[in-house]
C-alpha cells in the first residue's frame, strides 16, 4: 500500500506563481491526500488562490517566515509521508509518485529530495543563470545526501516531528532545511539525493535580488552554521573545489585592492577586455535585450576608457570600441548562414581575439598583477565542469558571459565566512556543537 502524502506549501506574497504551482499540482498522475498551504501574512490574495483549489489554507497570524509556515503545515497534516513545496515552482506529472516510490521501495529511508530542472520559467539572463546554477549543485552531487531541501523535498513525518521540524530562528527564507538535513545526517539518518525527480522554478531574479540572498539568506547563515556545528560536508555548495574557489576568489580581491591602492587598476584591463568582448557577443546574439546586460556593458566600456586615458593607453579603448562595433555590424547585416556571414565572422573573430591576446599580453604592468590575473585563470579551470554545463545549455557564449557573475558569487561567500568567522572569535555566538541528537527546542511541530 503506498504511503499517505500530505503536500506542504508555504506563501508570501506569491499571487504571481502560487496559481500555475497548484494548478500543476492537480495534474500530478499521484493525487495527494491533502495540500496545505500556509499563508505567512501575505498582502495580496494568495490565499484567495490557495482557497479556489479546495486545498486546506492555514495562516501564521503575520509574517512569521517559511520555517513557521511549514511547522505549522506539518502539524495540521494527516498524511505519513509530508511533501514539501515551494509556492514557486511547478511539478511534473510524475513528481509525487516518484517521490512516493522512493519510500515504498525504501522502509529505511527517512528522507528524499529532488532537483529543479534545467529550463527556468523565467527567460532573463540572471535568472537563467542563476536557476541553471541550483540545478547543477543539485543534478552533480552526492545521492547519499548531507542535507535536506525543502523546494522539493518529502520527509517521514514521525521523523520530522522527533527532530522538532524546521528551525524558526530563520525568519526569512535562508538554509532552515539545510540545517534540518544536517541535524538528521548527524544523527544517521537516510537521506537521498533524486536528480530525476524535478521541478521547474518560476521565480524571477533580478542582480539585487540574487546578491542580497547570496550574502544575507546563504553565505552567513550557512557559514554560522558551519561554525556552530563544525561539519563541512564535501557535498552541494560546499565542495573542495568550491572551497578553494572562495577562498583563492577572496584573496585575490583582497590583492586586487592593494594593487588599486597602491598602483592604480591598471592590471585590471585585460579581465574588463575580455569580459567585455564576450559579454557583447551574447549580448547581440540573444533575443531578448537584458538591462543587466546593458548595465555591466556600459559600465565595463566607461571602466576601461577611465583606465585606458588615465594610464596613456587609449589605444586600447579605441581596439575595443572598434570591435564592439565591428561584432554590431556583422550582426546587423551579415545573413545568417551566408558566405558573406562566415568570412566576416572570420575576420571579426579573429580581430577580436587580436585584441584579447593583446590586452593580456602587453598591459600586465607588474608581477602582482601578472600574479592576479594567473589566480582568475586558476578559478575558472576549477570551476569547468559548471561552464561546460551551462555550455551545453544555453550555449558558449552564455557560460562564458556568466562567468564574472559566478566570481560574484565567490566574493560574497568569501566576505560572509570571513565575517561570521571574526564574529566567533569575538565571541558573539557559541561555541560550535556537534550536532549528534534528534531532539529541538523548537514547539512549532508536535
Amino acid at each position: 500500500m503506498a504511503p499517505l502524502v500530505s503536500v506542504v506549501i508555504p506563501v508570501f506574497n506569491g499571487s504571481d506563481h502560487l496559481d500555475r504551482c497548484l494548478a500543476f499540482l492537480s495534474l500530478s498522475q499521484e493525487a495527494p491526500l491533502e495540500c496545505i498551504v500556509v499563508d505567512d501574512g501575505s498582502t495580496d490574495d494568495s490565499a484567495k488562490i490557495a482557497q479556489r483549489y479546495g486545498g486546506k489554507v492555514l495562516s501564521t497570524g503575520g509574517r512569521q517566515g517559511p520555517a513557521r509556515a511549514r511547522n505549522i503545515g506539518a502539524a495540521a497534516a494527516e498524511g505519513s509521508i509530508l511533501v514539501f513545496l515551494d509556492s514557486d515552482v511547478t511539478i511534473y506529472p510524475d513528481t509525487l509518485a516518484k517521490l512516493i516510490g522512493e519510500f515504498a521501495a525504501d522502509p529505511h529511508l527517512d528522507a528524499v529530495m529532488g532537483s529543479y530542472d534545467d529550463e527556468p520559467s523565467a527567460e532573463n539572463f540572471i535568472s537563467q543563470y542563476r536557476n541553471l546554477m541550483h540545478c547543477f549543485v543539485h543534478q552533480h552531487s552526492n545521492r547519499q545526501a548531507t542535507t535536506f531541501w525543502a523546494g522539493c523535498g518529502a520527509i517521514r513525518r514521525e521523523v520530522f516531528v522527533s527532530f522538532g521540524g524546521f528551525d524558526e530562528k530563520y525568519r526569512a527564507a535562508a538554509i532552515e532545511d539545510i540545517e534540518l538535513g544536517y541535524r538528521m545526517a548527524a544523527a544517521g539518518r537516510k537521506l537521498v539525493l533524486r536528480p530525476d525527480i524535478q521541478v521547474k522554478h518560476l521565480k524571477r531574479w533580478s542582480l539585487r535580488s540574487m546578491i542580497k540572498s547570496d550574502f544575507l539568506h546563504r553565505a552567513l547563515p550557512w557559514s554560522e552554521l558551519a561554525i556552530r556545528s563544525g561539519r563541512m560536508p564535501n557535498d552541494l555548495n560546499l565542495r573542495v573545489s568550491q572551497r578553494i574557489s572562495v577562498s583563492l576568489v577572496f584573496l585575490l580581491s583582497i590583492l586586487a585592492g592593494c594593487l588599486v591602492w597602491g598602483r592604480g587598476a591598471y592590471f585590471l584591463l585585460p579581465l574588463m577586455v575580455t569580459f567585455f568582448i564576450l559579454l557583447s557577443y551574447y549580448w547581440l546574439e540573444c533575443s531578448r535585450r537584458d538591462h543587466v546586460l546593458i548595465t555591466a556593458l556600459m559600465t565595463t566600456l566607461g571602466a576601461i576608457g577611465l583606465l585606458a586615458f588615465r594610464h596613456h593607453v587609449g589605444v586600447v579603448f579605441l581596439l575595443v570600441l572598434l570591435s564592439w562595433f565591428a561584432v554590431f555590424a556583422r550582426r546587423r547585416y551579415a545573413k545568417p548562414l551566408s558566405v558573406w556571414s562566415r568570412r566576416t565572422g572570420v575576420l571579426v573573430g579573429g580581430y577580436c581575439w587580436s585584441v584579447v591576446v593583446f590586452a593580456w599580453v602587453y598591459l600586465p604592468s607588474n608581477r602582482l598583477g601578472v600574479a592576479f590575473l594567473i589566480g582568475m585563470l586558476v578559478v575558472v579551470a576549477l570551476n569547468q565542469r559548471f561552464y561546460l554545463f551551462l555550455a551545453g545549455h544555453r550555449g558558449r557564449l552564455f557560460a562564458l558571459a556568466a562567468i564574472p557573475f559566478h566570481l560574484l558569487y565567490f566574493i560574497s561567500s568569501g566576505l560572509a565566512f570571513m565575517l561570521t568567522l571574526i564574529r566567533y572569535r569575538l565571541g558573539h555566538f557559541e561555541s560550535p556543537v556537534v550536532l549528534t541528537t534528534g531532539g529541538s527546542s523548537n514547539p512549532g511541530v508536535s
